[in-house]
């Protein structure tokens, strides 16, 4: 079978497996497992607290370090609420495009690495590959962050990562990091014609908010000279906010779902110091002295760094000599890179299919696309052949 075919053939499988990030993904965990083991490769299963989950890790090639790793998330957005034109987890080609929930974001570049897992395993490799395949990217890269814990604590340990987000095979070398909360308001309930004898929860939620947005307006002030970031600044945004039973009862409880995307750390550091400031200092006491069972609660769903352009990346320096393009951008959306960089390794982007089709319904990825990734993993295997 043609390498590209066997590809689409390995997709229609992963697109198959519905691995939202709310669900399990072991079923797809353990079809990795067993094609990577029948090549030779040595597989290390790790599973989440719940057991439901779970992050593969595999190696082929010598046991030493410098190894070079082949990174994907297995979880994939929902499509409730999506209008798709035919089952999101059946693939469907038309006219060169291959349509499936997750056949851009991120099984496409996970398909191609496995249609040429033959190709590593009979070459003789001075470098060994090694390949990362994990959970719950898409709500907070909760399963990169504990396969960090793994990596940092294994005798060897890869040097660069090739993570195969979306970016049409062009190299991406720096994006911006990921802060995700939950925040929880407690107020106290009553009758809304005595609005002083409660503590509403959702109007304070309102002044959480203000607050967030006056900071937005800082942070736009503070984009850095020179920033390549589209936009150019730390972005704050607020993507759920859910609270109350009626109009007529003073409002219990509210949730407020929000996220940042810092261009740097200190962005970060200013908005948590300024937030937490003006919960502790303002809001919770004039709940409290109403209520004192009043509060507010913050959940940190994650909060991962960004991969921050470098003027040594052996990883960018690899993948452009597979490509043939040296040209390297960043991009606003977060990834796990951040999170193996901050290992020690390089890191940059590079995978089939564009960011623009991730998310919505009718995903797709190009057969082109499958192609342009397949032609980079076999010389990366002729590369660590004769390096």
């Amino acid at each position: 079978m043609e390498t590209t075919d066997r590809a689409a053939a390995i997709l229609a499988d992963l697109v198959g497996f519905p691995t939202v990030s709310a669900d399990s993904n072991l079923e797809l965990i353990r079809y990795v497992h067993a094609f990577l083991e029948g090549a030779g490769a040595d597989v290390e299963i790790h599973s989440d607290a719940t057991g439901a989950k779970a992050n593969l890790f595999a190696t082929l090639g010598p046991h030493v370090d410098g190894g070079i790793m082949l990174s994907g998330h297995t979880d994939v957005v929902p499509v409730e609420g999506q209008e798709w034109t035919g089952d999101p987890f059946a693939l469907r080609e038309h006219d060169g495009r291959l349509y499936g929930r997750g056949a851009c974001d991120m099984k496409g570049f996970i398909a191609c690495v496995l249609a040429t897992v033959p190709t590593f395993a009979q070459a003789n490799l001075a470098r060994p590959v090694h390949f990362a395949f994990t959970y719950d990217e898409e709500v907070g890269c909760l399963g990169a962050r504990a396969l960090t814990d793994v990596i940092r604590r294994a005798d060897i340990r890869p040097s660069l990562a090739i993570i195969g987000e979306p970016t049409r095979m062009r190299i991406v070398e720096g994006h911006k990091g990921c802060y995700e909360y939950a925040v929880e308001f407690t107020g106290l309930e009553g009758h809304s014609s005595l609005p002083d004898a409660g503590v509403n929860a959702v109007e304070h939620a309102v002044r959480y908010v203000a607050k967030l947005m006056e900071l937005g307006q800082t942070l736009r002030a503070r984009a850095p000279a020179g920033s390549r970031f589209q936009p150019p600044w730390t972005t704050l945004q607020v993507g759920r906010f859910c609270g109350g039973v009626a109009r007529n009862v003073i409002a219990g409880s509210c949730t407020v779902d929000w996220e940042m995307r810092p261009v740097r750390k200190d962005d970060a550091a200013l908005v948590r110091s300024e937030i937490g400031a003006y919960v502790n200092q303002v809001l919770r006491p004039a709940m409290q002295r109403v209520a004192p069972s009043s509060d507010v609660v913050t959940t940190v769903v994650g909060e991962v760094d960004g991969l921050e352009p470098v003027a040594d990346n052996e990883a960018q320096r690899l993948v452009a000599e597979l490509t043939g393009n040296a040209e390297a951008d960043v991009v606003a959306f977060g990834t796990e890179a951040g999170l193996y960089q901050a290992l020690g390794m390089s890191a940059v982007l590079c995978g089939p299919g564009s960011i623009e089709q991730a998310h919505k319904p009718d995903e797709f990825v190009t057969r082109e696309q499958l192609e342009e990734a397949l032609a980079m993993l076999a010389r990366l295997a002729t590369k660590l052949e004769t390096s």
